[in-house]
């Protein structure tokens, strides 16, 4: 563990925005105990507090992401930083820098891979030599991914005696929309590459949180096809090109336990013949436009579904691992909120949680890497998510 006392267990660094202020919901309903509420206006931290039915003695923390002497004061103070204010790119590299300096655990909702890259470049070292454990990706991007995988591919080797060369994730059912951070984080992205055309060649390179290490050509996911594992065609995955770097780098990080030769692609599953086929040469469509989050006004940063729209949405995940014999297995992955806003502040919650309670070496590492098993134990208890075998 990277500090075993300090002031607080976790402060949630943007509690008066959308998201935060659902995490900070979510860890006053639950009881937690010993944190607190960070961002850049304690009037409005304390009008989240009371909106949220915080205990009124929660404590409230200012910092500011354009004043990094603010950061590291609220990292000296914290156990684990949970932040919410994105995009990262943006407001995210001097809190990564501060806490990877203190020894102080991080936890984000990061769908940015060159952005990730490069705090991996830069900070990782530095990590485990203090031992704080970053840890991006832990909303819907990429926890019901990087540990649906885990969790299939310990069955399989459990099953099989080894694991499953092929994994195909195929997104079998969801409702509720992208995020406003999310949305925001993929314009400062293409922003980003419009500038430097080396985030190109990171944004398509499937290895591209592997630094070093570069495995086989991985299916692009990109291209309407049938799929005779499910019987439906399947269409491009918005949130692909984020959730297989981090299942990679989980594999990486672990040795390969999956093999060095493992492929994994996600996919959305639509329904079958041609009805099946036009939806998915229209979702690749929209994908490739400018807008590949639909028509309309789309949500900004700090905005988001209401409760009941948050509690209507869900997801469901299909996980197929495929051997070179024919054989094969299949696991699940279900959440019971919408994934961008009620299933994530859960899961970003629980990460933290869980960071509290597992002992592993510092440095910029996954979810799956260095808690996997009590992750889903806290999820599956806690949060609404179900991981399970599938005949």
């Amino acid at each position: 563990m990277a500090k075993s006392k300090a002031e607080f267990d976790i402060i949630v660094y943007g509690a008066s925005g959308f998201t935060g202020r659902l995490v900070a919901e979510y860890l006053a309903k639950r009881g937690i105990k010993r944190w607190a509420m960070a961002g850049r206006s304690t009037a409005k931290l304390a009008e989240v507090r009371d909106l949220i039915g915080a205990p009124k003695d929660t404590p409230l923390v200012e910092a500011d992401a354009s004043a990094p002497e603010t950061l590291t004061a609220m990292c000296n103070r914290a156990r684990v930083i949970i932040t919410t204010v994105g995009p990262y790119q943006l407001y995210g590299p001097e809190l990564v820098k501060a806490c990877a300096e203190t020894g102080t655990d991080y936890v984000d909702l990061c769908g940015e891979p060159a952005w990730m890259r490069q705090m991996i470049d830069a900070h990782d070292e530095t990590a485990k030599r203090t031992g704080a454990r970053i840890v991006f990706s832990c909303g819907f991007d990429s926890i019901p991914f990087d540990l649906g995988v885990w969790f299939l591919q310990q069955e399989a080797m459990r099953q099989n005696g080894a694991p499953a060369p092929r994994v195909k994730g195929r997104v079998r059912k969801m409702q509720g929309g992208a995020s406003g951070g999310t949305i925001a984080s993929l314009t400062e992205t293409m922003k980003a590459a419009a500038k430097d055309l080396s985030i190109v060649g990171l944004l398509r390179s499937p290895f591209a949180l592997t630094p070093g290490f570069e495995g086989p050509s991985q299916p692009s996911g990109m291209i309407p096809e049938y799929d005779s594992a499910t019987g439906t065609w399947a269409a491009p995955f918005v949130m692909a090109p984020i959730n297989t770097k981090n299942v990679h780098r989980s594999n990486f990080l672990l040795g390969h336990p999956y093999g060095a030769d493992f492929t994994y692609d996600e996919m959305m599953m639509t329904t079958i013949g041609d009805a099946g086929k036009a939806i998915a040469e229209g979702i690749a469509t929209a994908l490739k436009s400018a807008n590949p989050f639909g028509e309309g006004p789309q949500p900004k940063p700090g905005e988001g579904p209401s409760a009941e729209e948050r509690e209507a949405g869900f997801y469901d995940v299909l996980f197929i691992g495929e051997y070179p014999d024919g054989k094969s297995i299949r696991a699940s992955v279900k959440g019971d909120r919408d994934p961008g806003y009620g299933s994530t502040s859960k899961m970003i919650a629980e990460s933290a949680l869980t960071l509290l309670e597992v002992d592993t070496p510092g440095g910029v590492v996954t979810p799956g890497a260095i808690m996997a098993k009590p992750l889903i134990a806290r999820l599956t208890a806690n949060a609404g998510l179900e991981f399970a075998l599938e005949s």
